[in-house]
Parts: structure tokens; sequence; C-alpha cells
């Protein structure tokens, strides 16, 4: 027995050793852990497309893991802003518009140069490449096709037809302080009545006597619309042409119009939230997120309209896309965002008060 004891007390400072490298290792491991980058966009079939199709790719690459945190444009800049002094995003999706007042808020940081940044679309990229657009889109309408078929109506043509008086009750508008397309609804409307991006009035005075007796509901964002085509509650919205093949494939009868006053540019774009955590991932996701591979992923299972001319598209329903997109940008309006941004507090605070209390 005592053998045995001499043998366990040589052999401690061995095992010591093989636990002190035990340790050594663990933290080797840890300091070798996935590491997580948290980006904020649209939730839905955007996140869907984004999560399943784009990020494994990247994640693979670079050992991360991409979290998607949801929310409206809206949403996702007042999480950037109550969180600037230390950021719990690394980037983030907000559409064209909400993206300038992130910038003015000095909310994102430069892009990086890269073969990406230099491939998209010039239009595509915001002043001193503060952020740049991921994918391309426009702000036109979206109607029931079951519900026009059954009744025997032509398909609209003009924003003015959300004020014909057959649609009383079935018309579904976004609301203009926290939603894109009902704002680019309510600017079409407002120059159609005779106002401009810095004169609102027309718009504003006309509204209770045209298109506000026909409103069923103002939503906060477009999540409920699916269910109100399906249901019949819905004739027509404003929407983009992404958004109703996203609600087709989901076998929803809703097709989408072009109104011949044009319809308005819509992008949405990425920024890299300055003073994050992790400043040089948070670049390379962003770059390749403008890569033609992760757009022509996006385009092949999201219906997203890239911003890089080279993302190839696969298969004919993809090119048929890219087609009729071309077809939709040559009467497409394109507003001013930054009169627009100046004037909007007020505009969402009278919208409120005078429309949709």
């Amino acid at each position: 027995m005592k053998h045995s004891s001499s043998i366990f007390k040589a052999s401690r400072p061995a095992a010591l050793t093989l636990g002190m490298a035990g340790l050594a290792l663990t933290a080797g491991l840890a300091g070798a852990q996935t590491k997580t980058l948290y980006i904020g966009m649209n939730g839905g079939a955007m996140e869907k497309t984004w999560t399943e199709n784009v990020f494994p790719a990247f994640e693979k690459a670079n050992n991360v893991k991409v979290v998607v945190v949801p929310g409206g444009s809206a949403d996702i800049l007042a999480k950037a802003q109550a969180n600037k002094d230390k950021p719990q995003m690394h980037v983030m999706f907000l559409d064209d518009g909400v993206m300038v007042r992130a910038i003015g808020l000095g909310l994102c940081e430069k892009m990086k140069p890269s073969a990406p940044l230099n491939e998209v679309f010039p239009t595509a990229r915001f002043k001193g490449d503060m952020a740049t657009g991921v994918t391309m889109g426009m702000t036109g309408l979206a109607y029931n096709k079951k519900m026009f078929t059954e009744k025997g109506w032509a398909a609209p043509t003009s924003w003015m037809d959300l004020a014909d008086p057959k649609f009383k009750g079935k018309v579904v508008f976004q609301s203009l302080p926290s939603s894109t397309f009902g704002l680019h609804g309510f600017l079409m409307f407002n120059r159609i009545k005779g106002g401009t991006d810095t004169n609102v009035e027309p718009g504003f005075n006309a509204w209770k006597s045209s298109i506000g007796p026909n409103v069923l509901e103002y939503i906060p964002s477009s999540a409920k619309l699916s269910e109100m085509m399906q249901t019949g509650e819905a004739a027509i919205a404003p929407l983009t042409p992404t958004a109703v093949a996203t609600l087709q494939e989901k076998g929803i009868a809703v097709d989408y119009a072009q109104p011949k006053e044009g319809s308005v540019v819509l992008m949405v774009a990425e920024c890299v939230i300055a003073n994050n955590s992790e400043p040089v991932l948070s670049q390379k996701l962003a770059e390749y997120l403008l890569t033609a591979d992760a757009q022509a992923a996006g385009l092949q299972h999201g219906n997203q309209i890239p911003s890089n001319p080279k993302a190839p598209a696969v298969g004919d329903d993809a090119k048929a896309k890219l087609k009729q997109f071309g077809e939709y940008m040559k009467t497409a309006v394109v507003v001013d965002w930054n009169a627009i941004n100046e004037n909007r507090p007020a505009w969402n605070a009278r919208w409120n008060r005078t429309i949709e209390r």
C-alpha cells in the first residue's frame, strides 16, 4: 500500500500539469467559440429568406452566427438610436428614407472599400458610402385578384383607384408614421392633388373626402395584409412587387399593378452600426451581402431584386422578374428624402391627429 501511495504522490505534479494543460485548452476553445452578429431587418418573409439562404455561407466561412432582430424600419431605427452609446446590433437594414435619417443621427459608419461595393448600381450607394442599397424595389398597388375576378372589376391603373367608391371599406392603408409603403402612397396622392414633397397641404386637405372614407383599417406594417386579403376584408393596398410575389408563393390570390402616375422607388439599404462590438466582422458581413452570390440567393429564394447587377438570375422565373422590374423602373418616381425627413415628424403628428385618430 505504501508503494501504491508513493505512486500517487509522485503523480501529483504530472496530474497538475495535465490539469493546467486542460484549462489552457478549454480557454483556447473558448477563444475560438462562435461569435454572434445581430442584424436588424424586417421579420417574416425577408428574415426567412436571408436566414435560410443567404447567411449560412457567411456563417460557415467566418465561424459566426448571424441573428436577426426583427422589426420595421422605424422600430429598428428606434432600437439603434436608444443604444447608440453601446450598440446591441452590428448591421441594420432600413428603407432608404429611414436610412438617410439614421446616417444623419450618426448611427452608421462608413463602409469599407470593396469589389462588391463597386459592383452595385451607382444609385444604390449613399453619399460618402455611409450605407448601400441591398435590394431594389418600388411601391405600387396590390389588389385582391379573387375579389376583382368575382366582382368583374378591372385591375387598378391609378393611385386614385384607392378613392373609387366601390372600394368603400375595402382599402387597407399602412400608417404614414411607421410604414414607407403608406408614406409613398400618401405622397403620390398628394402629388396628384397638386402637392410636392415639401408641400403636403393638398394631400391632407383632400384625404378625408377622397381615400379616407374607403379605408377599412390603418395598419402599422404589411404583416397583417396577407390575412386580410385571404379573408376578403382587403381589396387594395400599397405594396411592392416583391411583397406581392411572396404572397403569391403562399397561394394568396393577389397581384401587383403599376399605377400610371408611377410607382415610388423603394430601396432596402444596409449600414454597419457605428461603435459596434465587432467592427471587422460587421464590415465583412455588409460586404458579403452585396456580393453577386448572396444577392442571387435572395432573388431565387425571396424575390429580392438585387442591387448588384452581376447577380445571376437562376431560372426563367427570376429572369422574368428582373425584366418586369426594368419595365416598372421606366415610370418609377424618386422622392426627395432630405425634404421629407426634415418635415416628417410634423407630418406624423398631423396624420395621427387628423387622419388616424
